[in-house]
């Protein structure tokens, strides 16, 4: 349990988003402006980035880390990592500093529900055309792409980063987040999980036999990637929810060579084609979940026409690693709020709180709180929680909790789902549900099957509902009395 003190957190004013940047580079001055961020020189990317990554990913209160000169390289292009901890979740979002995270996530949710899309502005040119790569200019290698992992089976210079597609039937312009890896130096690998809209997309080319047109942005500010990352509805376009939560269109521009949009602020863009039949081994990359993610036999590869980059170009780095870290830290804030609305718009009443917990990867272990209004009003909430569009993607477990337990802190959840869960009657179980291959329960035969579905446990772990009145009292004084013994004994912690 948490100390004493620590009352559930309460709802901050919303004093509104304002952000306080428009690129990656004003992100980064503001940053160095709080004393965040730190250079490493002269690095490699064999080894030196995923050993840095190891040793200050994993934990809050760290700075960022630029990435220059690194070995191999020409100089000036760089890569940023550890960049959602600390801090730095609020200025991402555009809140105060003060708020933690329950109070993003609310803060989040607050202003996104309301947003309207804002459509993006096309324009003639921008920063990330100072450098045009085409034809034997093409080399995807010279960008400082690490190794993430020692097992990895490739540079993968796409993690922090999305891939733009079009609909080639409506029209849709979709962003999403997929890993790439290098190939060689003009070609790279693109690995979508199936159900993906950039998979949808990619199906219906294949199946007329025409190549797809792509653009992957590989350098960008951490909210864009954000927004390009959670979950949107099918024909929402990310490019313009970027802007609706900025307050103005986002600017830009289009490739010479696929006519896709992008943001013309972008620091790198790869843009090329994936054409029908030209597939290759991909992989394996430590993935998400923790684990050693398996080689995947036969992936389409992009066809590199084109490099646009900004003068002293900077890659934004996602980190994949054992749990927890960035990953899982910003996709906490923004999927627990979608989530929470998800939840509402089901018609699910009195959710008072969501969180899809860091060390599930913001997906496998969500904690629901209600205030129980009616039976099977936590079975239902639940439920849906698991299979609603931000929850049904490689889930795995639902705990349903009392208004009074602290989503947000894991010795709660459990405390409640100990003491008030019968388990042979408050967990339940959904079968068939959408997994991927990257999900390490799949049997390697099932995973070459195609056989991509997992289960979920619904568990209940709120007071029994028709004599939760008479269930006993929680052996702890009121917040009023928790705050004056803090007030008067807390020196002895000291």
């Amino acid at each position: 349990m948490t100390d004493p003190a620590d009352t559930l957190p309460t709802a901050a004013t919303n004093t509104g988003c304002a952000l306080q940047y428009d690129d990656l580079r004003d992100w980064l001055a503001a940053v160095e402006a709080n004393g965040d961020l730190k250079t490493v020189k002269g690095a490699n990317w064999h080894t030196d980035i995923g050993q840095v990554v190891e040793v200050m990913c994993h934990d809050e209160g760290t700075p960022s880390i630029l990435f220059d000169d690194v070995e191999g390289c020409p100089p000036g292009f760089r890569i940023l990592v550890n960049w959602f901890t600390g801090t730095r979740k609020n200025l991402t979002l555009g809140f105060p500093e003060d708020f933690n995270k329950l109070e993003l996530s609310r803060g989040y949710n607050e202003h996104t529900k309301k947003l309207e899309p804002i459509p993006h502005q096309v324009i003639d040119d921008g920063p990330v055309f100072e450098n045009i790569l085409e034809g034997d200019d093409i080399d995807v290698t010279k960008f400082p792409a690490p190794l993430w992992n020692p097992e990895d089976g490739g540079r993968y210079i796409g993690t922090g980063c999305f891939i733009i597609t079009r609909d080639p039937d409506t029209g849709w312009i979709n962003c999403g987040t997929y890993r790439v890896m290098i190939h060689d130096e003009k070609r790279v690998a693109l690995y979508i999980s199936p159900g993906k809209h950039g998979r949808i997309h990619r199906d219906k080319y294949m199946a007329k036999g025409e190549p797809m047109p792509v653009c992957i942005v590989v350098g960008t500010d951490p909210l864009s990637f954000l927004t390009s990352s959670t979950e949107a509805p099918e024909g929402m376009c990310e490019l313009d929810m970027m802007g609706a939560y900025r307050g103005h269109a986002v600017e830009c521009v289009t490739g010479k060579h696929t006519g896709l949009p992008f943001p013309a602020a972008s620091e790198v863009v790869i843009e090329g084609f994936i054409h029908p039949g030209n597939t290759a081994p991909e992989g394996p990359f430590g993935e998400w979940l923790g684990y050693q993610g398996g080689r995947m036999e036969a992936e389409p590869w992009v066809d590199v026409s084109a490099i646009y980059h900004r003068n002293d170009p900077i890659l934004l780095g996602a980190a994949h690693i054992r749990l927890p870290y960035e990953y899982a830290r910003y996709r906490a804030i923004s999927r627990s709020a979608i989530l929470k609305e998800n939840i509402s718009r089901a018609g699910v009443p009195d959710v008072t709180e969501v969180w899809a917990h860091e060390v599930g990867g913001s997906r496998l272990f969500l904690a629901v709180a209600i205030k129980q209004r009616y039976p099977g009003h936590a079975v239902q909430a639940g439920h849906i929680a698991a299979m609603c569009h931000a929850g049904a993607y490689l889930g795995r477990f639902v705990i349903v909790v009392d208004e009074d337990v602290d989503v947000t802190n894991l010795e709660e959840v459990i405390w409640a789902a100990c003491t008030r869960c019968d388990p042979a009657d408050d967990i339940g179980f959904i079968k068939n549900a959408w997994s991927s291959a990257l999900d390490p329960v799949i049997s390697p035969d099932d995973r070459a099957a195609g056989k991509l579905y997992n289960s979920r446990a619904i568990i209940n772990a709120c007071r029994p509902f028709h004599w939760k009145d008479e269930f006993q009292t929680v052996n702890q004084p009121s917040p009023e009395a928790r705050r004056e013994a803090w007030d008067r004994w807390a020196h002895l912690r000291e």
